[in-house]
């Protein structure tokens, strides 16, 4: 390809795997009551990270706000090369998670390389790249990816789907969360937002309800 083409490469197939990213059904196999797809789900990590963010700031950290947006709508993007495949298969074996991320890694850059504008590359191999990394930016999308994956649990148990995959969902997020429980957003999910959760009723809900109180000491001690 030509320096000059290069150059004027349109965003065309980026902005098309927009739509392509509203087809692609998350949690896939499973009955649910209402699925989601990827494209809403990125827009919903990203307003609970505007949150996350908020409570951090306010706890004293500083925040780059480009990075938790450019982190949050695009995390899940690169789904659209490999679609969104069930977790339990893809965390099978540390090798299969090893392959598939370099199966995504490979096709991302090459994407980048033949859809993307040259002026415009090193921003999306920023923000196309792997967002869950060390930063409180970082940190922010990982809990923000979690807590909607939890709701999205959450909907289906207070429905009362017998899934048994959506306790698992459930309680995999909430084992996430206490990964990062040193975060104060992390802190205020405990005291001020599972407490809600739990007051509702929905199926398995004591014994979710006992795991939150095992893995948080934060909302156990909310429930003094």
């Amino acid at each position: 390809m030509r320096v000059i083409d290069q150059l004027m490469m349109p965003m065309h197939e980026f902005f098309m795997g927009m739509n392509q990213l509203e087809l692609i059904n998350r949690a896939p196999g499973f009955f649910k009551y209402q699925p989601h797809n990827v494209a809403a789900h990125s827009w919903k990590v990203a307003q609970i990270a505007q949150f996350l963010a908020d409570v951090e700031e306010q706890n004293g950290k500083t925040i780059n706000w480009q990075s938790v947006y450019e982190k949050a709508l695009n995390h899940d993007y690169t789904e659209r090369f490999i679609g969104d495949i069930k977790t339990p298969v893809k965390y099978a074996t540390a090798t299969l998670r090893s392959m598939l991320a370099d199966v995504e890694d490979t096709m991302t850059e090459n994407f980048i390389k033949t859809e993307i504008p040259t002026q415009f590359q090193a921003a999306y191999t920023r923000r196309l790249g792997e967002g869950k990394d060390e930063t409180i930016e970082g940190e922010i999308l990982s809990v923000a990816d979690k807590v909607d994956l939890m709701y999205e649990a959450y909907g289906e148990l207070e429905k009362f789907n017998p899934e048994p995959v959506f306790v698992n969902i459930f309680q995999s997020s909430l084992e996430a969360l206490a990964e990062f429980q040193h975060m104060a957003s992390v802190k205020y999910i405990a005291t001020d937002i599972l407490p809600d959760i739990f007051s509702e009723d929905f199926i398995h809900k004591d014994l979710l309800f006992d795991l939150a109180k095992s893995l948080l000491p934060d909302f156990a001690a909310a429930q003094q």
